[in-house]
């Protein structure tokens, strides 16, 4: 599994950037890390990008769900006062899962909901706690084409 250094808030732009440059309809990125890892930062980056306008992206902690309107619908769920995935299905997000890029935080609040394909990105601050990575596999097009783009 490779890792991606994002040694400042831009780096991780940039790789949200790169991420909506490719995602598309159906896409799932299940975004895991530690509250402060980066989770909601790449987010907002990636639907900032499709959108084309840097419209004002909140973290819908508190919403579960926010909904943006780009080429395709962009679902940006956070998870994390879950308490049951049959909640998940209350949410409409597994009819999401097939038609939308879905971008979901906590995404271990899924539990077997996850939907099969989606692409696994771990958020991690760094030791010295001034830099962070993403891991994820490269098992998908999707992450291929943006790891490709990245080192390219």
């Amino acid at each position: 599994m490779p890792c991606l250094d994002l040694p400042d808030p831009e780096a991780t732009e940039r790789l949200g950037a790169l991420f909506a440059e490719f995602a598309g309809p159906g896409d799932v990125l299940l975004l895991e890390g530690q509250i402060g890892a980066g989770k909601t930062h790449f987010a907002r980056a990636l639907i900032q990008t499709r959108l084309g306008v840097a419209e004002h992206v909140p973290s819908p902690t508190f919403t579960l769900v926010q909904t943006y309107e780009a080429d395709c619908e962009i679902w940006h769920a956070d998870l994390y006062r879950l308490t049951d995935p049959d909640e998940v299905l209350e949410l409409g997000l597994d009819a999401a899962f097939d038609s939308a890029i879905c971008l979901i935080e906590w995404p271990d609040r899924l539990g077997s909901a996850a939907p099969k394909g989606a692409l696994r990105l771990r958020f991690e601050q760094t030791e010295d706690g001034a830099s962070r990575r993403v891991c994820f596999e490269t098992n998908t097009p999707l992450s291929r084409q943006v790891l490709e783009a990245w080192n390219g």
